[in-house]
């Protein structure tokens, strides 16, 4: 076995013991956010580009040494694509899409995928890039997903975002857990590979329009799975080491 297929995990390495999941788009279905952008711009597709645009500079930022919250960032975004667009949403508008951010819906695989994993014994948590707001329920609350994890972790209180490595140690490290018993869950290749280069395993969920990067040397995925359901089924199936 190749050092960076030990590094970056395997089945010979034993199951992890903890799994990190991604919130938007792994769990949640960010294309419930389509009718804002269908009334904003008159094109819901300009979803898609809204929030590629709003992962890019929230990678920007902490490259730069700057932060701006999730969802502020996203209504900053919005209001550069609506210049770029020639439109101008208004007050109402620019708070219904963060609304809708805080609301949107499970992915109908989320609920009964989690349930297995727990009955599988992991333990679940999440890592985010949105923000929590004190006094009011989570994304996770509103989509009826939050019992399934014994913390819900923010990045906003470490001030910079995925995927920088310090916030994967720190997750493990609140947990009280060697990073390297932890499996990081997302539907992007980005958190997947952040994770890795922390020590984490990767379980890569390929929502529509999500799949691994197959570039040279590039750690790939320790899992690959449709939704989560099948994710809970993988993780069954693989032939984990066991120590004597």
């Amino acid at each position: 076995m190749s050092q960076a297929s030990r590094r970056y995990g395997s089945p010979a390495e034993g199951p992890p013991s903890v799994l990190v999941f991604d919130v938007n788009e792994t769990l949640l279905d960010i294309e419930a956010l389509e009718p804002q952008f269908e009334d904003i711009f008159g094109d819901a597709t300009l979803l898609r580009t809204w929030f590629d645009q709003l992962v890019m500079y929230s990678m920007t930022l902490t490259l730069s040494g700057f932060y701006v919250d999730f969802f502020h960032l996203g209504q900053a975004v919005l209001n550069m694509l609506s210049q770029i667009h020639r439109v101008d949403p208004s007050a109402d508008q620019q708070h219904e899409l963060i609304l809708a951010m805080r609301t949107m819906p499970a992915h109908p695989d989320a609920a009964p995928g989690l349930q297995s994993l727990l009955a599988a014994g992991y333990r679940l948590v999440t890592l985010t890039n949105s923000p929590h707001q004190a006094g009011s329920p989570s994304p996770l609350d509103n989509a009826g997903l939050s019992q399934y994890f014994e913390q819900q972790v923010s990045v906003d209180s470490s001030g910079v975002y995925k995927p920088s490595t310090h916030l994967y140690r720190r997750v493990a490290a609140n947990l009280g857990v060697p990073v390297s018993d932890c499996m990081m869950v997302a539907a992007h290749a980005w958190d997947i590979i952040g994770a890795q280069g922390a020590g984490m395993r990767g379980a890569l969920i390929t929502r529509p329009g999500n799949a691994a990067l197959p570039a040279y040397e590039n750690p790939q995925p320790t899992v690959v799975a449709a939704d989560i359901t099948r994710l809970a089924v993988t993780m069954r199936s693989i032939e984990w080491a066991v120590d004597p």
